[in-house]
C-alpha cells in the first residue's frame, strides 16, 4: 500500500539531497552572478545591489577560486549568495528546473494532516482514485513550467484552438520564436504578422518577428510576396 501523504514528505528532503548531487536544483533559480576568469590582477570581488554582503566576503570567494585553481578572476555579485552558489556558477553545468510535488491520497487524510500539508511549498493534493483535483494538478504544472499557449490562424479560417503551439515562458516567447516552432523555411518568407490577444495594444495588431506573445494569442503570419 502507498504511504499515507504527510509521512510521504519525509521523503522529500532525502530526493532533494539525491539530484542536488547530480547537479540539479529544483524549484530554484541560477544565481544572479557575473564570473569572468581573465590573465592576470588577482580576484576582484564587487556587488551590484545595496547593502553588505552575508555570506560571500573576499577572502571565501578566494577559497573557493583556489579550489579550482583560479587565481585571478572578477566575480560580481548581483544579489547575496553563499560559497556553494558560487560553487555552483564556476562548474557551469547546474540544471535548475521547477518541481511540483504530487500526493496522491487525499481521500485518505484528515483535515488537520491536510493543514500541515497546506504550510508545505510546491505541493499539490491529489487522490487518482477518486479523481479529485487533477485539474488543479494540471493548472500547477502549467504555472510551474511556464508554458504560453499560440493559437494560429490560417488567412479566411477561424484560429485553430484544438491544436496550439506551446513557448517556454523562461525564454522570450517572441513571434520568431513561434515560426521556428512551425517551420524554420516560414521565417524567410516572413513579413509581418497579425496578433490577437492580451500581447496587443488592439486586435488585430500588425507586429513584426520581434513582439513578446502572451498566453493564448491568436497568430496570423503574413508572408512576402
Amino acid at each position: 500500500p502507498c504511504p499515507r501523504p504527510v509521512k510521504s514528505m519525509n521523503h522529500k528532503p532525502i530526493i532533494e539531497k539525491e539530484l542536488e548531487g547530480f547537479g540539479i536544483r529544483l524549484n530554484q533559480r541560477p544565481p544572479a552572478v557575473t564570473f569572468r576568469r581573465k590573465e592576470k590582477g588577482g580576484v576582484t570581488l564587487s556587488q551590484t545591489f545595496k547593502g553588505e554582503a552575508k555570506y560571500l566576503d573576499q577572502q571565501v570567494c578566494k577559497s573557493v577560486l583556489q579550489e579550482y585553481r583560479i587565481s585571478n578572476a572578477d566575480v560580481i555579485l548581483h544579489e547575496d549568495i553563499t560559497g556553494e552558489q558560487l560553487i555552483d556558477v564556476i562548474e557551469g553545468n547546474r540544471i535548475y528546473m521547477p518541481c511540483v510535488y504530487v500526493l496522491n491520497k487525499l481521500d485518505a487524510i484528515s483535515l488537520e494532516e491536510l493543514e500541515i500539508l497546506d504550510q508545505c511549498p510546491n505541493y499539490c493534493p491529489i487522490s487518482a482514485h477518486l479523481k479529485w483535483n487533477l485539474d488543479g494538478l494540471l493548472d500547477k504544472i502549467w504555472e510551474y513550467l511556464n508554458l504560453v499557449r499560440v493559437y494560429t490562424k490560417p488567412k479566411g479560417q477561424m484560429p485553430d484552438y484544438e491544436a496550439p503551439v506551446i513557448l517556454s515562458g523562461y525564454e522570450t516567447p517572441t513571434i520568431e520564436r513561434f515560426i521556428l516552432k512551425i517551420h524554420k523555411s516560414l521565417l524567410t518568407d516572413f513579413k509581418h504578422a497579425l496578433v490577437w490577444g492580451t500581447s496587443t495594444k488592439h486586435s488585430p495588431q500588425v507586429c513584426g518577428k520581434d513582439h513578446i506573445l502572451q498566453d493564448e494569442d491568436v497568430v496570423q503570419i503574413i508572408k512576402k510576396l
